[in-house]
């Protein structure tokens, strides 16, 4: 099963761990508490992926990975991350202890800070995770920070999401956030590519993304996304196809307050509707998904 990732709007702390004592929820990482076996599951993640990604990552994100001192030997030292990143974006990466409250995440990204679970997955955990972890936030998440126009995006969206609570609007954001940086796919002159974290940090779905016939891929369009629900407890239904990822800097001067209004006042789409007037890049069979839903109704579940 692919890694299972809570909905970011969530609030909570991985492994009952209890508030830290600063405000904004940062921690040390503790880097020289992590174990052998801490670094081997990292080893493990990263080979695995590292042969998965040429030809379905994009560009930019093998590009992000080749200038990080990030390796798989063991697991990164945040310091020497957001040094690097410092000097390309202006991002940094902050340890916390899980998922954290709404208005401190937000806080974070509109401050060119990156928060990330400062844990790493037992081995019997390998595909499946409740709660982002070291790996999913740092091999997924932070190569992408390296490109100036997801840098910028990121940043644009925190700002945004602290508007969109006072709004009451987060659940529409968080479906933007979802379907770009977790889920997102975008075309390349040689085919689809992967820069979502969700997608680049599973192995499972690294796969079914970018080739399997089952999902739909539709081309991005905001008001759609900000209408559609999305999975958190399996392989997505739909990917949402950026024609180029400057496409994203857009969104960052839209006024969302109309926007807003009307997606308030509009119904809700499913995950694996498919619409006339959606730009379709490839209709899919759903037949993972209707199987699934067979078997789960099925009274002995084959």
């Amino acid at each position: 099963m692919l890694q299972q990732l809570k909905e970011i709007t969530k609030h909570g702390l991985a492994g009952g761990a209890d508030r830290p004592d600063r405000p904004d929820w940062t921690i040390d990482q503790g880097w020289d508490r992590y174990t052998p076996q801490d670094h081997a599951v990292w080893k493990t993640l990263f080979e695995r992926q590292s042969k998965l990604l040429p030809g379905r990552a994009c560009d930019e994100f093998v590009r992000g990975m080749q200038n990080l001192p990030i390796g798989p030997d063991q697991i990164p030292n945040f310091e020497q991350l957001s040094e690097t990143l410092m000097k390309s974006t202006g991002w940094q990466i902050v340890a916390v202890p899980g998922l954290v409250p709404d208005d401190v995440f937000f806080e974070h990204l509109a401050n060119r800070r990156f928060p990330s679970g400062n844990f790493i997955r037992k081995p019997t955990e390998l595909d499946y995770l409740e709660e982002p972890d070291v790996f999913h936030d740092v091999f997924g998440h932070v190569p992408m920070l390296m490109n100036p126009v997801i840098a910028d995006y990121i940043q644009a969206y925190g700002e945004g999401g602290l508007r969109a609570k006072r709004l009451g609007m987060l659940e529409k954001l968080a479906r933007v956030y979802w379907y770009t940086v977790e889920f997102g796919l975008v075309k390349q002159a040689d085919g689809l590519r992967i820069y979502g974290a969700g997608i680049a940090s599973s192995a499972t779905e690294t796969i079914f993304a970018v080739e399997d016939p089952s999902p739909n891929r539709v081309g991005f369009d905001l008001e759609r996304v900000m209408r559609t629900n999305y999975r958190i407890d399996d392989f997505q239904e739909s990917y949402f196809v950026l024609d180029d990822l400057d496409d994203l800097l857009q969104l960052a001067h839209i006024d969302f307050a109309p926007l807003y209004e009307r997606v308030a006042a509009a119904s809700d789409f499913e995950p694996g509707d498919v619409l006339p007037t959606d730009d379709v890049v490839t209709r899919g069979s759903g037949r993972y998904h209707a199987l699934r839903r067979s078997r789960q109704a099925s009274p002995h579940g084959t």
